[in-house]
């Protein structure tokens, strides 16, 4: 039985070497994809970033969903598309992505990609301004509100209050 524990032991402790080898491997390359992403996109290789942002945005990744709705929002390596646009936006923004945040209440604001909704303008600025985004999204959201009645700027009072982030998806 010693003999048959030992060689038990040794053969879980190969597969465990094996398997943190392996998980080595792949988490610098899931790394390093964010980085060849934005480097395919800097060369302006758009159909190679829209490839890569892709996968890591089917992947939860908040940066890669941002990054791939400008892509849609542009027509870069994709076609042009505002509710597509919209929809990686929003995946983004509701994980706390300031900048997503931002182009969502703009798309919300205007109406491109999505019902034009002052209120989900004015919750997507709130946030955004909270998390970063300073001027751009004061003024649009200072934009927005005087498209607003008292009671619908109340409306998005509460939706920024009661808002929470959620886990990529």
């Amino acid at each position: 039985m010693a003999v048959q524990s030992k060689a038990a032991l040794v053969l879980r402790a190969i597969s465990m070497s094996a398997f943190v080898a392996v998980l080595g491997l792949w988490l610098p390359a899931a790394a390093d994809t964010m980085s060849d992403a934005d480097a395919a996109w800097r060369r302006q290789d758009f159909t190679t970033a829209a490839q890569l942002y892709r996968s890591l945005a089917e992947q939860g990744r908040a940066s890669a969903q941002h990054a791939l709705g400008k892509m849609y929002e542009n027509g870069e390596g994709v076609p042009r598309n505002s509710a597509e646009a919209a929809k990686w936006f929003r995946r983004a923004a509701e994980q706390g992505h300031a900048g997503a945040q931002l182009f969502l209440g703009g798309m919300y604001s205007t109406g491109e990609g999505v019902p034009r909704d002052y209120v989900q303008a004015y919750l997507w600025f709130s946030l955004s301004m909270a998390a970063g985004q300073g001027d751009y999204a004061a003024h649009g959201r200072s934009d927005v509100m005087k498209k607003m009645t008292p009671a619908q700027i109340a409306q998005g009072d509460r939706l920024v209050s009661e808002w929470k982030p959620k886990k990529g998806q």
